[in-house]
């Protein structure tokens, strides 16, 4: 169910009981079943009695110091009291577990679940007790070479159950989902749904929005979807006036409260348009990580600190790198007015060929879509990141998966990020085919790290496939904060001075640049990722943000900074 903060709820958050697995032998001693000695000879190899614990949300890396290279299993347990009321129905519902997980209550499976971004809820009404109940969660973090990601990602991979874990109680029918949003291309009418779930699905549905005067009725058919109509005079949502309206949505049975604003995104020829004015996107990429604590990201507090820092840099959007980020981060985005691209976890080298991995791509899609559809801040799905045209079947596999995205919400833009564009004599060539499938060309270039200059940058040429607005989604370089130990122009040094100048030069670029809609620099904040092995500069940290991983501003960050400043992201 969505919007999962509005319903009657108990947390389950807190300190949980633990037992680490690193040789995945717990299913064979059956973990779940807690078993006890009986006769004086009995002994049982594991006991969650005396066992350490550990905090949740969170990941099991930054808690225990044996654990912070873990990529495997922890056994978590946690005790709870429910008292059953008749026509109630439980359930347990995570925001999210890394990376698959198997659920237990009361010694009986509840059921698995495979991703590491996305919600998820098991029912329990039938399993659930009066009195004590004994919740078992199997977490693996292990990565997966058909997993999403994959083997490998530059990032760190913080195991655990890393969002809130809650208990819900619900009438026997309730309101599983909705779409509460403008219509593709109007100001002024809602075009949406109500589902309903449970026993009793036909019943008459009314959206309030009392700000506004509305109260629409509507009744749902057969399988207890209603359709929602309805005009209005809207004070649309953009960055520079977060309007949000408190929306009611009820039926018979059921009533939840949301906070919903209303604009709309689209494109036309180069441009993309805001609220029928044309956009120019000045953005930073962010990981779901808490630098001070070197730890997963999970709470309000995460947010505000990452959120604050990308306001105060100038930006009007926030790339959500390389996963569906916590509930919390969009809805704050909302709030300050910072436009959100969401982004499913396809990252580089996907296993495209294998039908389970296709299976799991439209799985973790429509798990993104459905939680984060009534967020208005939320302007584009991508549905993959730096994946390579010479896979078995990726072509066909991300074509097929834009398609699923239009059908689940046609409101929104959708881009996949690409990076195989060929440089010579000073022309960047974007020549991906798949840039005929989706609204925007969005591109990750490192030209002055990864790429040399071949000649000015301000000369720079971009060949095109289509003629299409142009995101520049990720671009930078490789400073550590306070770096002077060598020549501030050679890479190999890691100095400020030249992160900087990378900077200087991808702008001069940038205003000379045909059908450029938006940029966005890698990254906001230095973070974690083991693959970053250099012993004085990195030390497994990934160095291109443009704070350090202490929120110090290096040099590349007032560039940048001034260039926001002086570029209007609503163009004249």
């Amino acid at each position: 169910m969505i919007n999962i903060d509005s319903r009657n709820l108990i947390s389950l958050n807190g300190k949980w009981q633990t037992i680490s697995d690193p040789t995945d032998i717990g299913d064979w001693r059956q973990i779940w079943l807690e078993k006890k000695p009986e006769k004086k000879t009995d002994f049982v190899e594991y006991s969650f009695d005396g066992s350490p614990q550990l905090n949740v949300p969170g990941d099991f890396n930054s808690q225990l110091p044996e654990l912070t290279y873990m990529e495997g299993v922890v056994w978590y347990k946690k005790t709870f009291k429910n008292t059953k009321t008749a026509g109630k129905r439980y359930f347990i519902h995570f925001g999210a577990v890394n990376y698959t997980c198997s659920v237990y209550l009361n010694g009986k499976l509840l059921g698995s679940h495979e991703g590491g971004f996305t919600p998820f809820q098991f029912e329990i009404t039938n399993v659930a007790v009066d009195g004590d109940n004994s919740l078992i969660v199997k977490v693996n973090s292990k990565r997966l070479k058909d997993g999403l990601p994959g083997l490998g990602y530059d990032w760190f991979n913080y195991g655990g159950i890393t969002r809130n874990v809650n208990l819900v109680e619900t009438n026997t029918t309730y309101i599983d989902d909705y779409c509460i949003q403008l219509k593709k291309g109007s100001a002024k009418e809602v075009e949406g749904w109500v589902q309903l779930n449970g026993a009793s699905l036909s019943q008459k549905v009314i959206v309030t929005i009392p700000e506004l005067g509305i109260k629409y009725s509507a009744q749902t058919d057969i399988n207890g979807r209603a359709k929602i109509q309805f005009l209005s005079k809207f004070k649309l949502w953009a960055p520079e006036n977060p309007k949000l309206y408190n929306v009611n949505i009820q039926c018979e049975t059921d009533t939840v409260k949301d906070e919903i604003g209303f604009r709309n995104i689209e494109v036309n020829g180069k441009e993309i348009l805001l609220n029928g004015k044309p956009l120019f996107l000045k953005g930073v990429n962010i990981h779901e990580e808490n630098p001070f604590t070197q730890a997963k990201a999970f709470s309000e507090s995460d947010a505000l600190i990452v959120l604050t820092w990308a306001k105060d840099l100038g930006c009007n959007f926030v790339r959500l790198a390389h996963y569906p980020h916590n509930e919390y981060m969009l809805k704050m985005a909302e709030k300050m007015g910072l436009m959100v691209w969401d982004e499913l976890p396809v990252y580089q080298h996907i296993e495209f060929a294998t039908p389970s991995v296709t299976n799991k791509m439209e799985l973790m899609l429509k798990e993104m879509i459905k939680r984060d559809r009534n967020r208005c801040a939320v302007f584009i799905w991508s549905i993959s990141n730096e994946t390579y045209s010479t896979t078995a079947n990726r072509d066909t596999a991300l074509i097929e998966l834009s398609k699923k995205c239009r059908e689940l919400d046609n409101t929104r833009l959708i881009t996949s990020v690409i990076n195989n564009q060929s440089y010579n004599n000073n022309i960047v060539d974007v020549h991906d085919p798949l840039y005929n499938y989706f609204d925007v060309i969005s591109v990750n270039e490192y030209i002055g790290w990864y790429v040399p200059w071949q000649g000015k940058p301000e000369d720079t040429k971009w060949k095109l496939l289509a003629d299409k607005p142009v995101i520049i989604s990720e671009f930078g370089g490789e400073a550590l904060y306070g770096s002077n130990y060598g020549p501030t122009n050679e890479a190999a040094y890691w100095t400020e001075e030249y992160q900087e100048q990378i900077y200087k030069d991808q702008i001069s670029m940038f205003k000379a640049m045909p059908n450029l809609a938006g940029v966005c620099p890698w990254i906001l904040v230095d973070y974690r990722s083991l693959g970053r092995m250099h012993p004085v500069y990195q030390k497994g940290w990934n160095r291109k943000g443009l704070l350090s991983d202490r929120g110090d501003k290096k040099k590349a960050w007032y560039i940048l900074h001034d260039y926001y400043l002086d570029t209007p992201g609503i163009k004249k």
